[in-house]
């Protein structure tokens, strides 16, 4: 059963991350929040859900200013050819469907199945935003306080330059 917003964000409390959340009409793409980036203070972002050839599953949060190549991050990660994870196992792993991929959605992972990759670029910009499980909001917080939700789970990201 995937958390609710509530939950992700009682959560939070929990960690003493402080967040606020800003809601706006649903976003599918990166593109699409560009408007909405100059109303919403921090960090744009986006995220990738990718699977490699030999099923290892990635989560790829990084400025939504920023291209990723695959072939070119695929060689960062010493990973097998990337594409995108289909909505099928979106949903099955980390409980949202497409245009909601957050890293928040980790707190869905039960079985730890993703390895989170994050831009060290983003990681430097102070305050960030990502949806929370769904996509007509968006949650600011602190980069930092990213790195604290993440470990909370036991996942050890890689940060490294996307592009």
């Amino acid at each position: 059963m995937s958390a609710s917003e509530q939950e992700l964000f009682a959560l939070l409390d929990q960690l003493g991350i402080a967040h606020e959340t800003t809601e706006h009409p649903p976003i599918f793409t990166a593109e699409e929040g560009h408007a909405l980036a100059a109303r919403i203070p921090g960090r744009a972002c986006k995220n990738l859900f990718l699977k490699d050839k030999k099923g290892v599953l990635w989560l790829v949060v990084l400025p939504a200013d920023k291209k990723a190549d695959l072939n070119t991050l695929e060689k960062k990660l010493h990973s097998a050819r990337l594409s995108f994870g289909n909505p099928t196992l979106l949903g099955e792993v980390l409980g949202i469907t497409p245009g909601s991929v957050t890293p928040f959605a980790l707190i869905n992972d039960n079985e730890r199945r993703v390895t989170p990759v994050l831009d060290a670029e983003m990681m430097q910009a102070g305050l960030v935003n990502y949806h929370p499980l769904r996509n007509d909001a968006s949650t600011t917080l602190q980069a930092d306080d990213l790195l604290k939700f993440i470990a909370f789970f036991g996942y050890k990201p890689v940060i490294l330059d996307v592009a």
